[in-house]
C-alpha cells in the first residue's frame, strides 16, 4: 500500500513539473503567455461587483440593470445584457448590447442617450442553452 503511494505521489509530482505544452493532434504547441500591468488591470471593473448594477442616461433617468456580462465566442468583444422594464424583476425583458456602449463616471454606469423606451424596441435577448 506504501508503495503504491509512493509511486502515485511521484507520478503526479513528475506530471507536474512537466515543460508547459499540449499536444494537440500529435504536435507540441507551447501556450503563449503575456505580461500585463496588474495594477491597470486592478483598478478595472469586476464582473461580479458590475452585475446587478443600474444603468442610468445622461439625464440620470434609471433605464435598466446589469444582468450578465458574456464574452464574443472571438473571446475579445464582451457585451453586456440588461434587463429593461418591468418591476422587481417581473415583466422586465432582456437584451444585448456591446459593454463599449457602456460609460462609468462618478460611480455611476452610464448609457448615453438611452432611454427606457429604446432599450424595449431592441431585440429580445434569450440564452443559448447549452
Amino acid at each position: 500500500m506504501r508503495l503504491l503511494l509512493v509511486i502515485t505521489t511521484l507520478a503526479a509530482a513528475t506530471a507536474l513539473a512537466a515543460p508547459a505544452f499540449v499536444l494537440a493532434q500529435g504536435t507540441p504547441q507551447t501556450v503563449q503567455l503575456a505580461k500585463l500591468d496588474v495594477i491597470k488591470v486592478a483598478t478595472g471593473y469586476r464582473a461580479s461587483k458590475v452585475i446587478g448594477t443600474s444603468v442610468v442616461n445622461d439625464a440620470n433617468d434609471t433605464v435598466g440593470k446589469i444582468d450578465d456580462i458574456i464574452i464574443g465566442q472571438d473571446g475579445k468583444a464582451p457585451f453586456v445584457v440588461l434587463s429593461v422594464g418591468g418591476f422587481l424583476g417581473v415583466g422586465d425583458r432582456l437584451v444585448v448590447l456591446p459593454y463599449d456602449q457602456l460609460r462609468t463616471t462618478g460611480g455611476k454606469v452610464v448609457l448615453p442617450g438611452a432611454t427606457k423606451d429604446a432599450l424595449k424596441a431592441l431585440p429580445e435577448f434569450k440564452y443559448a442553452s447549452r
